[in-house]
C-alpha cells in the first residue's frame, strides 16, 4: 500500500474536475500516487488510459476509502447535496473514514510502546462553488471530530477560470483556511492546477467561497451587460470585431469582451465560436448568480442588477435553443429576440 503521506485523492471528475485531476497527476512527481473517484465509470476509465505512464493512479470507491489511503483529499463536487454525501455519509463519507482511521491508529499504538498514537494529519479540501452554509456546516463537523485533536483540517478553495482554465492549468484559487500554514500546504498542490501567483488566501474557512460567489455574481452580470452592448452594435450593422478591439482598450473592457467574447467568430477557440459548447453552462451561471443574490440578502447588502439578470438568464434557459449552452449564449438570445 502506498504511503498516505505521498498519496493525494481527487474526488469528482466532472467538466472541471477531470482536467484539474489530469494537471495534478502531471504535476505530481512519480513517487506520489493519485487516487481518483467518481460515479461516472467512463470518466474513470478514460482518465486511467490518458494517464498511462504519467505516474501511479488508483481507483477508490468513496470518500471513506480515499481518506484511509491518502493524507490529502481534494473534492470537486457539483452541489451541496453531493458535498454532504461525500463528507458526512455515515457509511461512505470522508469524516467517518477519518475517524475509523484514527481509531485504528490509536488501537495499534496502544500495543506498541514505540508509537506515539497521534493520527497523521489529514487535509480535506473542497474546490467546487457551494453554498456558504454548506461549507460552514462541513467545517463545523470537521472541527467537532475531536478524536483527531486538531490534525484533521478542512479548507475551501473554489476556482475561477472555467473549463478552459482547468484544461490549461491556469485556474485561480480562492482559499479559505484557518491557519497560514494550512494555506501554504494546499498552495503547493493547487499550483499544479492553476497559476501559483493566483492562489489567494482569502481568510478563514468560508471566505474562499464568499470571494468566489461575489466574483461569479459580477461575472454573470458582466456577461449579460457585454452581450447587450455588442448586440446594440450588431443591430446597427457595426464591425463587431473592431468594436470589441475598441472596447478592449477603453473603459468598457472586461473579461467577457477580452477572454470569452459572446459574438461568434470574433475570437477563436472560445465557446461562442464553437456553437456555445464547452463553456460555463447557462444553468450554472444562473445558479451562481442566484447564490450571489442570496449572499447579499444574508448580509443585508442592497442590490439592483441581480433581479433583471436572473430574469434574463431564466428566460433564455427555458428556450431549448439556448438550454445547456455556454452562458454567453445570452448574446444569441438577445440578438434573436424582439425588443419589448
Amino acid at each position: 500500500m502506498a504511503d498516505p503521506a505521498k498519496t493525494v485523492a481527487f474526488i469528482g471528475l466532472g467538466v472541471m474536475g477531470y482536467p484539474m485531476a489530469v494537471n495534478l497527476r502531471k504535476g505530481l512527481s512519480a513517487e506520489y500516487t493519485l487516487l481518483i473517484c467518481d460515479v461516472n465509470k467512463d470518466a474513470i476509465a478514460k482518465f486511467q488510459k490518458q494517464m498511462e505512464g504519467k505516474g501511479p493512479v488508483e481507483v477508490v470507491e468513496n470518500g471513506l476509502e480515499a481518506v484511509q489511503k491518502a493524507n490529502m483529499i481534494i473534492t470537486m463536487l457539483p452541489n451541496s447535496s453531493a458535498v454532504k454525501a461525500v463528507y458526512l455519509s455515515p457509511t461512505t463519507g470522508l469524516l467517518p473514514g477519518a475517524l475509523s482511521t484514527a481509531s485504528s491508529s490509536s488501537s495499534s499504538s496502544s500495543s506498541s510502546s514505540s508509537s506515539s498514537g497521534t493520527p497523521h494529519p489529514k487535509m480535506l479540501m473542497e474546490c467546487g462553488t457551494i453554498e456558504t452554509a454548506t461549507i460552514l456546516e462541513v467545517a463545523s463537523a470537521v472541527k467537532n471530530t475531536t478524536l483527531f485533536s486538531g490534525t484533521l483540517t478542512f479548507v475551501d478553495a473554489p476556482v475561477s477560470g472555467g473549463p478552459m482554465g482547468a484544461e490549461d492549468g491556469t485556474l485561480t484559487f480562492m482559499v479559505g483556511a484557518a491557519q497560514t500554514a494550512d494555506f501554504e500546504t494546499v498552495k503547493e498542490v493547487l499550483a499544479h492546477m492553476g497559476k501559483r501567483d493566483a492562489v489567494f488566501h482569502c481568510g478563514d474557512v468560508g471566505a474562499g467561497t464568499a470571494f468566489k460567489i461575489i466574483n461569479n455574481y459580477l461575472s454573470a452580470i458582466t456577461s449579460l451587460a457585454a452581450s447587450e452592448a455588442l448586440n446594440i452594435g450588431a443591430k446597427m450593422g457595426l464591425d463587431l470585431k473592431l468594436l470589441t478591439e475598441v472596447i478592449n482598450v477603453s473603459g468598457g473592457q472586461c473579461w467577457v469582451t477580452s477572454k470569452s467574447n459572446p459574438v461568434p467568430g470574433v475570437q477563436e477557440n472560445v465557446p461562442s465560436s464553437r456553437g456555445y459548447e464547452g463553456g460555463f453552462r447557462i444553468e450554472l451561471c444562473e445558479k451562481v448568480l442566484r447564490m450571489g443574490a442570496q449572499l447579499a440578502g444574508d448580509v443585508g447588502a442592497r442590490t439592483v442588477l441581480d433581479g433583471p439578470a436572473l430574469g434574463a438568464f431564466g428566460e433564455a434557459m427555458r428556450d431549448e435553443r439556448y438550454r445547456g449552452k455556454d452562458a454567453r449564449v445570452v448574446y444569441k438570445w438577445l440578438n434573436e429576440s424582439e425588443r419589448r
